[in-house]
């Protein structure tokens, strides 16, 4: 029997033997790079200090993030830069389109910091990126990665009505750990979200993902499983929460390979037809791989 997760906050610890693996030369990141430097354009891989960039860029992919590199909430787990952000650049759906064609892309994930600043949450910025990649690229499959629009169903909806062939939105953690770990943020309101993703367009695919190592319990995560499947939600990423950065929230405990496997089992059994959980699984990292059930 694997233990429960401790749900109190633990001293800092080692990372362990099973998260330390070897870079890829550095050199196959730099086309990359240099092409998203020329076109303008953010990524999460670099803004939230992703543990895969290195792979991803090597690789020619990475998850273009919109609206700019300044987000309105303090999300504990989150490195991305907070404050108050510019206003959305409307050149931005043609210069990321741009870069979808210039990596020959196949499957594109879009996701943007939180914008409570704007009136339509930035809902229409979003419609116009997803239409654009589409109309020009009619073949690629388009996943978003949304933040909670605040729960107005109206901006949800003008990114449902752009007909992404993916709605993703992270729950990120257990209700419990909302208040330390995603101030700003509602487990009920991020649930009916994706509820009403379902409810709106049953054809389309909905996504969410849960970081572990946060202080959470099995049973705990357990009932968010059932909440999420309950929800309608399609495939599950489940990934071993990393410190990005000094001011983030600390692991509390470092989940071994097995017990992610586990979790899996659990989830498929719950009835997910797609399942990703294990140490360095994040919800955009290998999205193809994970919308094709090859993850």
């Amino acid at each position: 029997m694997i233990p429960a997760m401790n749900s109190q906050v633990a001293p800092r610890q080692r990372k362990p033997e099973w998260l330390k693996r070897a870079l890829p030369a550095s050199g196959g990141q730099k086309p990359l790079e240099n092409l998203l430097q020329d076109k303008g354009l953010v990524t999460v891989c670099e803004e939230a200090r992703c543990p895969n960039k290195a792979q991803c860029y090597s690789h020619g992919t990475a998850t273009f993030m919109i609206l700019g590199d300044v987000c309105t909430r303090r999300c504990a787990f989150c490195s991305v830069g907070k404050g108050r952000p510019l206003p959305p650049d409307p050149t931005e759906p043609t210069r990321l389109a741009d870069a979808v064609g210039a990596m020959k892309l196949t499957h594109v994930v879009i996701t943007s910091v939180d914008r409570d600043d704007l009136h339509d949450g930035g809902s229409a910025h979003w419609a116009s990126v997803v239409c654009e990649v589409k109309q020009r690229f009619p073949d690629v499959i388009v996943e978003v990665l949304t933040p909670d629009f605040q729960g107005r169903k109206d901006q949800i909806d003008r990114v449902v009505e752009a007909r992404p062939r993916v709605f993703n939105h992270n729950v990120e953690t257990v209700p419990a750990l909302y208040r330390r770990i995603r101030p700003g943020s509602i487990y009920e309101r991020s649930l009916e979200l994706l509820r009403h993703v379902k409810q709106r367009d049953g054809s389309m695919t909905t996504k969410s993902g849960v970081m572990l190592g946060l202080g959470e319990t099995r049973d705990e995560l357990r009932a968010v499983m059932k909440d999420l499947r309950a929800a309608g939600v399609d495939m599950l990423t489940v990934g071993q929460y990393l410190k990005p950065a000094g001011q983030c929230a600390d692991v509390v405990r470092y989940v071994p390979p097995a017990e992610f496997s586990e979790i899996r089992q659990e989830a498929l059994d719950l009835g997910f037809p797609m399942v990703a959980s294990g140490p360095y699984v994040r919800s955009s990292y290998n999205a193809r791989e994970q919308f094709l059930g090859q993850a």
